[in-house]
């Protein structure tokens, strides 16, 4: 079993703790470009431009793949990658909120 292979990790391992390190970074960076992108997509929606659904298909498909292979590592790691999701997803609504109040 190598360090980071897709398999049940010990409990408390050095392994078990960089899968919680690593699913929260990548769950991050996972919902920094899922939530950035809901307003490209909100925009071409309100246009009429139907290309909008397949592009939205395609960025719940993508967090929905980055998920499952955090599942593939462990509940730590799926647990962390969401909370990651979270944080991003509060870090880009206040984004949003400073550009409205300017």
């Amino acid at each position: 079993m190598t360090l980071f292979s897709p398999h049940h990790l010990e409990w408390l391992s050095p392994a078990w703790f960089a899968s919680i390190v690593i699913g929260l970074a990548v769950g991050f960076a996972a919902g920094l470009l899922h939530f950035r992108s809901l307003k490209s997509v909100a925009q071409r929606l309100a246009n009429g431009d139907l290309t909008a659904i397949a592009l939205q298909l395609g960025r719940l498909a993508l967090l929905g793949a980055v998920l499952f292979v955090m599942a593939l590592f462990g509940a730590q790691a799926l647990l962390a990658g969401a909370a990651g999701v979270l944080f991003a997803r509060r870090r880009v609504l206040a984004q949003s909120e400073a550009e409205a109040e300017t």
